[in-house]
């Protein structure tokens, strides 16, 4: 036991990957009790809990049981606790409480809230925290508020409550779980409903980091305000930015005349921005994944592979991996030895570590790929299933970057299948350099240094 908790103290990743752990395996075993699972419905078995349990501490969305229907109002209270503290961050909550309660921050904790919400090693935790904790409950809030405005002419009083938070919660944690089956296809056309939602998604997507940045600096005029923000703040606003719009005006390009056929100029609009917002990190969906074109589902693909903001509740690399690496081809494309932006230097060790993410990303999501092709269609020709392997590409960059937005496969996959999906929620909320490095061994020195040589590249 000693050793176990001294390589928890001394490898960070480790703590995290533990609680994360407890915190699903605690949620399957309340959501397998009879008093989760609703009238009528039929017994949530252990993986279904378990997959359930893993979707929503990690904040994909993914479901193989209806949330609305098959899980009783308390069963719904867990998935909505699980996710609430898989979207903030453990850490974050277990932290808050300690000092609230009198106790004292010790070392562990300290870089753990350094790599969780990406604050620097001095800066007072305690401030942060409360920073944090303030800034979601403003968020999740107000959307429950406004949210309430406008279900209460669906339900009666209390359910629209209920709806409204439950809602408003799986929105500002990018979590994607909703109370109907056909997630908020009701709402397609809705003006309080899809802003409401966008705007939650993209407040906790953006990373706290970023959030933290601009309270500090929020006074003063614009050009002000914009010339005291990090560079990380600066990166994320101006590539979340560049990513909401080409993933707007492509979804109207390709579905113009598919799934906005029939929907009218101002809701194409609206539709077209709300699947750009929730399909890099929340799972939310206004139009039947299923019936989108495949080039519609391969840009989407690429934007779940990108995902939000680092320290956020989103997944996939991350909108400010995906523009270091953007900056550093331009950069050399240019001649120029040293890539810049916004006036300011970024590191060639960033720039690796950018590289690294990327390129893990990729390479896990194809292991997983053929992994999950070989147990759910290696009886199958490729002319009777052409459309499964896309279907299972985007199951798995979804999985992987906990969006959770699905084609329609997840609930027919195998327990294989599903053991693969699961795994996949649980490495891409931590992050795959994260998992590595918990289940790795201390890095060690070489005693003999090799000389160098230089291979082709490109």
């Amino acid at each position: 036991m000693s050793k176990v908790i001294g390589a928890l103290v001394k490898q960070p990743a480790r703590a995290s990957f533990t609680w994360y752990l407890l915190l699903i395996l605690g949620g399957a075993l309340l959501l397998t009790q009879p008093f989760c699972r609703a009238d009528g419905a039929s017994p949530i078995t252990v993986l279904d809990a378990l997959f359930t349990a893993t979707s929503a501490t990690c904040v994909t969305g993914l479901a193989v049981r209806s949330t609305g229907n098959d899980f009783s109002w308390f069963g719904q209270c867990v998935i909505l606790l699980l996710i609430q503290f898989g979207g903030i961050g453990i850490m974050t909550v277990t932290t808050y409480v300690t000092l609230q309660l009198g106790g004292r921050q010790n070392l562990r904790q300290r870089v753990l809230l350094v790599e969780t919400l990406g604050t620097r090693a001095e800066t007072d935790l305690r401030w942060v925290l409360w920073q944090v904790i303030r800034l979601t409950f403003i968020f999740e809030v107000a959307g429950f508020l406004l949210l309430t405005l406008r279900f209460q002419y669906d339900h009666p009083t209390m359910q629209a409550f209920w709806q409204a938070l439950f809602h408003s919660v799986s929105a500002f944690c990018n979590a994607g779980f909703a109370l109907r089956d056909d997630s908020l296809v009701m709402y397609q056309g809705d003006w309080l409903v899809n802003p409401t939602i966008m705007l939650l998604i993209i407040g906790g997507g953006i990373g706290f980091p970023v959030l933290l940045d601009i309270t500090r600096n929020l006074h003063g005029s614009w050009i002000d305000c914009w010339d005291r923000l990090l560079l990380h703040s600066k990166l994320m606003l101006v590539g979340t930015a560049a990513l909401l719009v080409l993933g707007t005006v492509s979804f109207l390009l390709l579905e113009w005349n598919g799934a906005l056929r029939d929907v009218s100029l101002p809701n194409k609009l609206l539709v077209a921005m709300f699947h750009s917002t929730t399909c890099r990190t929340a799972g939310f969906n206004t139009v039947e994944v299923g019936e989108l074109t495949n080039a519609t589902l391969f840009l989407t693909i690429v934007l779940m592979m990108i995902g939000a903001g680092p320290c956020s509740a989103a997944g996939g690399f991350k909108v400010s991996t995906l523009f270091v690496l953007v900056l550093r081809g331009w950069a050399s494309f240019r001649g120029h030895r040293q890539v810049t932006f916004a006036r300011r230097g970024i590191p060639d060790s960033v720039i690796e570590r950018a590289t690294a993410t990327a390129l893990i990303f990729a390479a896990l999501g194809v292991m997983a790929l053929i992994v999950l092709l070989v147990f759910e269609q290696s009886a199958e020709p490729h002319g009777r299933g052409q459309d499964l392997f896309l279907d299972a590409a985007f199951e798995v960059v979804s999985a992987l970057g906990t969006v959770g937005l699905s084609t329609g496969m997840t609930v027919l996959l195998s327990p294989w299948g599903r053991a693969i999906i699961i795994l996949l929620m649980f490495v891409g909320r931590l992050g795959p350099i994260s998992v590595f490095a918990a289940l790795s061994r201390p890095s060690r020195e070489r005693s003999i240094q090799r000389a160098e040589q230089e291979p082709l590249i490109g």
